[in-house]
């Protein structure tokens, strides 16, 4: 390679990290660090607001996930989030995972933070967070909130034989990594929902060229995750709660999405939303055999982001249950 061809390289390289540099999170949060172990803190974010804290709990994600959804709220509550260990800006031990652990690393923050009865919002693993907080800490919240995450690890995931996941999967384009923004215009035209760019960019490490590099999330720490988990214990909550839940969109809209060629794979098809349907089912009598008064919502057609995919319905929702809770 000629020496000027060289230099217009390393110029370019040297303008794409700039662009990085300059890139900054929209979200109108502030963030602090808070030690929960030797050598270990966890990220928490601060969308301000009036009324009841809030706090956002998240799964393979960080707080940032709520990045769009949280300045919706401010009117609602004080809006924090917390990225568990392991993830985004958080430490990442080698150990600490189980689903007591995570626990206390919330109580932690809550302390620091001054917080002493907030409602607790979680989502996918989050979601293990409430229901052990719920069953064993449950002065220490008002209220606990749902985002598709009530499952009894009991009942497990629906099971599907191999030849039926071969007959219905959908294969979605292949993403756009060209650019975090392509990527996410890539989610919404897929899944017709998009992370926002500043959860991306926890995920996923910014290659020089600005495009889309390496997921973050190790395999261990996700594991570890897995491992940890503890059946939730419904009847030791005594707290109000509001429970979301992504129910499949109808069978003939189904239909018309997949397409299926043959009689065979629209049986199969079929079973597939009757075995979706009852998996909902089955973990909805789990929560309500446990708390009876819990509030279930079902949202038809919604995914597991179910905060993405019906983000008005949650933000509709949780300004009524908020203004039920005891003040």
């Amino acid at each position: 390679m000629k020496p000027a061809v060289i230099g217009l390289s390393i110029l370019a390289l040297l303008a794409s990290a700039a662009a990085q540099e300059l890139w900054h999170d929209p979200s109108p949060h502030r963030t602090q660090f808070v030690q929960v172990d030797d050598a270990v803190q966890l990220e928490v974010l601060d969308w301000g607001g009036t009324g009841p804290a809030l706090v956002f709990l998240a799964g393979y994600m960080t707080a940032h996930a709520y990045d769009d959804l949280a300045p919706k709220l401010t009117n609602i509550g004080h809006v924090y989030g917390i990225t568990r260990r392991g993830l985004g800006a958080s430490s990442r031990p080698s150990t600490g995972y189980s689903a007591r652990q995570s626990a206390k690393d919330v109580l932690l923050v809550l302390d620091h933070l001054g917080l002493e009865k907030p409602v607790l919002i979680g989502h996918s693993f989050g979601g293990q967070d409430l229901s052990f907080l719920g069953a064993n800490y449950p002065d220490r919240m008002a209220a606990l909130v749902y985002l598709n995450s009530a499952e009894d690890t009991s009942i497990g995931p629906v099971v599907l034989e191999p030849e039926l996941r071969l007959l219905i999967r959908e294969v979605p384009p292949r993403p756009d990594k060209s650019s975090f923004n392509a990527y996410r215009l890539w989610q919404q035209k897929t899944y017709g929902m998009a992370f926002p760019e500043s959860e991306l960019r926890q995920l996923y490490a910014a290659d020089p060229d600005g495009s889309v590099g390496k997921y973050l999330v190790s395999d261990e720490v996700r594991q570890a995750m897995f491992e940890g988990l503890e059946r939730p214990e419904y009847s030791r909550i005594r707290v109000p709660v509001l429970a979301f839940f992504a129910v499949p969109a109808a069978l003939d809209e189904q239909m018309k999405k997949y397409h299926p060629q043959t009689a065979e794979q629209g049986m199969q098809l079929g079973l597939k939303y009757g075995l979706s349907l009852a998996w909902v089912a089955d973990n909805v009598a789990a929560l309500k055999r446990g708390v009876p008064d819990a509030r279930v919502l079902n949202l038809g057609g919604a995914n597991n982001y179910i905060f993405f995919s019906n983000e008005a319905d949650v933000v509709r929702e949780l300004d009524s249950f908020v203004k039920t809770l005891p003040r």
